[in-house]
């Protein structure tokens, strides 16, 4: 190598050429060390063996949902959509998704790469989604966004560097775990020197494997001379130049093909899972809505009957207890008596820790005092705080049940950390002041019945 390069050391000299090689050998390392699709895509799979198991999950969820609420109008359609995911499992047919901004070449790209087929048993099917960033100020990329999720491959296409929209959703797909390719099409309308720039640039930006197409290039003039010095004239369309794009996607489907559709499979369970889990929470929830506000006015009278700090009725009494109790069981949480005392326990304590008992009181009494014929009434405000804490108390734990995975498995272990942030959202929920208003009013009514409206 070096005796081929005499004549460039005596231009340049030593200093000159030993930069060159260090250029070469950088730009060298850079393109090894670049991740491929691959590699890149093994990091997003799931195998056959956890989808099945997600299926099986989903199932347990839409058989609860059957015992619990025998004619809920979204079984039909859940058992039905169960069935086909096995089937998803075993087909041989690719979805790709073709998308990118308008004018990038989508259509022609579709065009003359579905022809090329692959080698495997599978085929490709492509589709073309609606130009991105064409509606300004809707939800038309979320839509295409959510369309693309669906497919088991995603051809983003650019024909220059990326904008800062391209990035931004090339981004989430990326965090969607959705398997895209970066197609840099048109490149022939490029000079050498900047189409190198241009290739460089947007694999430095996504850290992936890029291709560049020319999928319609650009005509070219073509001159014939003849031998009496006249000639002719005409323009001539280059083949397309989508090599790179056929041997990447035929290298996916050959290795990656079975992984594509697990991938594509188990985020259509994950959705159908989380469909069948909120019609489940939405049934569970109708029916602890009922034990709450019953415990919630056992405790408000209790403590108007015999005033004491409203931790204690939270913490001790038999009343949070029990409800802790009747929660557990509609969540196919089995907690004893004894557990469920700890647990009411652990909420009062965390209760008082994050403050929340002394601005719920502080709170219901500025509201009762704009009435003092009410706040004079015995323990009025410990009766209502009591009544509001309990509440709190249970709509975290419905919260806090929702987050766990649907089993008839024992619930007695608490995430302290996670029932902790359930109750900060919780409690700041309740906590606007026309819901604490009409809180105080309704536990007013409770308390003295025999008071008329009053105004609060």
């Amino acid at each position: 190598m070096l005796d081929s390069w005499h004549d460039s050391i005596v231009q340049v000299g030593e200093f000159g050429l030993l930069s060159a090689l260090a250029v070469g050998g950088g730009l060298w390392l850079f393109k090894k060390n670049q991740p491929q699709l691959g590699e890149q895509l093994n990091d997003m799979f799931v195998d056959r063996a956890a989808v099945d198991k997600a299926i099986a999950q989903t199932e347990v969820i839409i058989n609860q949902l059957a015992q619990e609420s025998t004619s809920h109008p979204a079984l039909e359609k859940l058992r039905a959509n169960l069935a086909k995911l096995p089937l998803e499992l075993d087909r041989k047919e690719i979805t790709v998704a073709v998308t990118g901004g308008k004018s990038v070449g989508k259509s022609t790209v579709i065009k003359v790469t579905e022809n090329a087929g692959t080698s495997s048993g599978m085929s490709l099917h492509f589709s073309e989604t609606a130009p991105l960033f064409s509606v300004i100020g809707e939800n038309a990329d979320v839509v295409t966004l959510s369309e693309m999720q669906k497919s088991d491959f995603v051809l983003f296409l650019t024909n220059g560097d990326l904008t800062d929209s391209e990035f931004q959703v090339l981004q989430q797909l990326k965090a969607a775990k959705q398997p895209t390719l970066l197609v840099f099409n048109k490149q022939d309308q490029y000079q050498p020197d900047e189409r190198a720039t241009v290739l460089q640039s947007l694999k430095q930006r996504i850290g992936a494997n890029v291709v560049a197409t020319a999928a319609s290039p650009v005509a070219v003039k073509v001159r014939k001379h003849e031998e009496d010095g006249s000639f002719q004239e005409w323009m001539e369309q280059p083949t397309p130049d989508i090599q790179q794009l056929t041997q990447q996607l035929g290298e996916v489907v050959r290795q990656q093909g079975e992984q594509l559709v697990c991938n594509t499979t188990n985020r259509k369970v994950l959705l159908l899972k989380a469909e069948a889990k909120d019609c489940l929470n939405n049934v569970r929830r109708d029916k602890s809505t009922p034990f709450i506000e019953q415990y919630q006015w056992i405790a408000a009278a209790a403590a108007f009957a015999n005033p004491v700090p409203a931790l204690d009725i939270l913490a001790t009494a038999a009343i949070t207890a029990q409800m802790v109790m009747d929660l557990g069981n509609i969540y196919q949480q089995k907690i004893s008596l004894e557990q469920a005392q700890q647990v009411a326990g652990t909420m009062g304590s965390l209760m008082l820790k994050l403050g929340l008992v002394e601005l719920s009181t502080r709170a219901v009494t500025g509201i009762l005092k704009t009435n003092v014929a009410t706040f004079v009434a015995g323990g009025m405000v410990e009766g209502v705080s009591a009544a509001y804490l309990t509440r709190v108390a249970g709509l975290s734990l419905v919260e806090y049940f929702e987050q766990q995975e649907v089993a008839l498995e024992s619930g007695s272990v608490l995430n302290l950390d996670k029932l902790r942030q359930v109750l900060q959202t919780v409690f700041q929920q309740n906590q606007r002041m026309a819901v604490l208003e009409d809180f105080v009013k309704q536990g007013v009514k409770r308390l003295l019945p025999e008071a008329k409206a009053v105004e609060v």
